[in-house]
């Protein structure tokens, strides 16, 4: 990978971080556990649409480590990981046959997918499937997060457009 390639990944990298240590300190909007904006993932749908697979998947492993090592919580290392795994390959997936103006449905499945691998991370762990009566209430507000975060990354998208010859 070259020099260039690797900072701005660092770059991004460290622009999610921010993101998401900003978002930490945002007093939740609902107060149902587990439902967030998701703000720092306008970087990830940025990156799956504008970088190889192999490079958004780095990009995203450093935000989650270094995320969970920011928000003092190594517990919620296995959910996040699980949930962006799931999320990652669907939107990789999903972003070779959507054409730009649908980034914000490629983010909406992600954001689904995300709440999934969590929960399946969850009853793996509880052993237990009761957490999946759960599911439903992240799926909807994953889908609205998502929309959000998707739209705000496509606006992101049109004015780099703007400004790059």
């Amino acid at each position: 990978m070259k020099l260039k390639k690797l900072t701005e990944l660092a770059l991004l990298t460290a622009l999610a971080l921010i993101i998401f240590v900003i978002e930490m300190r945002i007093p939740d909007i609902i107060p149902i556990p587990g439902v967030k904006l998701g703000l720092a993932n306008i970087i990830t749908v940025y990156a799956v649409f504008c970088y190889k697979p192999s490079e958004t998947a780095m990009l995203v492993a450093g935000r989650i480590i270094l995320g969970a090592m920011f928000s003092g919580n190594m517990s919620a290392l296995l959910y996040s990981a699980s949930g962006a795994l799931l999320c990652l390959a669907g939107m990789i997936y999903l972003s070779k046959f959507l054409d730009f103006k649908y980034i914000w449905l490629c983010s909406i499945l992600g954001a689904m997918l995300h709440n999934t691998g969590q929960i399946l991370a969850a009853a793996a762990l509880m052993q237990t499937t009761a957490v999946f009566s759960y599911l439903p209430v992240l799926i909807l507000s994953g889908s609205i997060a998502g929309a959000f975060t998707g739209m705000c990354t496509q606006l992101v998208l049109k004015r780099i457009k703007k400004i790059t010859p």
